[in-house]
């Protein structure tokens, strides 16, 4: 049976990880490739440099802060939404939602919500409420759905090598894994957790205190299945091998691969 592969990957910065962007696309080739954290305003997105790799390309920048764009592997991705509706005034560039191959794909970057308490965890915090709002009203579609991104939030304990010294973190608060369990609750699989159920697998290791070296990690980028995606998943996993590069992400891409029926594809212009 044909197959879909669909990744996420935060590139924190994708002006200066263009090369290691590239060379990930070429060796892993993923069909659908959802970025978080462009660091670059609409202008100044490599759009020419993706198409020349084969990829269709649609973004969604913030000059020096946030920004998320959907890749797709000889075909135009099609636009359904810019932003999260709920809020008119947020003026963060943190969704994007498009149709490739029949699928629905949603590529968020949910606020980090650090330092907390304070504004920016409220924020962090309303705007997962507003996601929860809409990923239901994805979900009772029925239509073909995958969620992915950096979620900014390390669901269980079994998903960080120690707790301890984040306890304080916005990432490990209760209110942010409630609202993480809640969005759960609407029927969502974890292709992660899925295929991976009694193993500790991360997506991010901090620049600091050699948590790279010493496997120090936390998995905090989830790609969630519809009930049209979750019987189809076939494997899931983590390109390690990213976070080794020089230069890297302090993210790794996370990925699923999915049975999913063959559409003839169109190149990208």
């Amino acid at each position: 049976m044909p197959t879909l592969k669909i990744a996420t990957f935060n590139i924190n910065g994708i002006r200066s990880r263009l090369d290691a962007l590239l060379h990930w696309l070429e060796r892993e080739a993923p069909d659908v490739a959802c970025l978080q954290e462009l660091k670059t305003a609409d202008e100044s997105f490599p759009a020419p440099e993706i198409r020349a790799a084969g990829y269709g390309v649609v973004w969604h920048g913030q000059k020096s802060w946030n920004g998320v764009a959907i890749l797709a592997r000889g075909a135009e991705p099609v636009e359904v939404r810019r932003g999260l509706p709920g809020d008119p005034d947020d003026s963060h560039s943190r969704y994007l939602e498009a149709a490739v191959q029949g699928v629905v794909v949603g590529c968020l970057y949910l606020p980090n919500g650090n330092p907390q308490p304070g504004p920016k965890f409220d924020y962090k915090l309303a705007w997962f409420e507003r996601l929860i709002e809409h990923a239901q009203t994805l979900f009772d579609s029925g239509h073909p759905v995958v969620l992915a991104g950096d979620y900014n939030v390390v669901p269980t304990d079994e998903d960080i090598y120690n707790p301890r010294s984040w306890r304080k973190d916005a990432l490990l608060q209760p209110e942010s894994r409630d609202a993480y369990a809640r969005l759960l609750a609407q029927g969502w699989t974890d292709a992660l957790r899925q295929r991976y159920p009694d193993e500790r697998i991360y997506t991010f290791w901090d620049y600091f205190r050699q948590h790279w070296q010493t496997d120090s990690g936390l998995r905090i980028d989830h790609l969630l299945l519809s009930a049209e995606m979750a019987p189809r998943l076939r494997d899931a996993g983590v390109d390690r091998w990213v976070r080794g590069e020089d230069h890297p992400s302090d993210h790794a891409p996370a990925w699923v691969l999915l049975d999913w029926p063959a559409t003839r594809r169109k190149r990208a212009a």
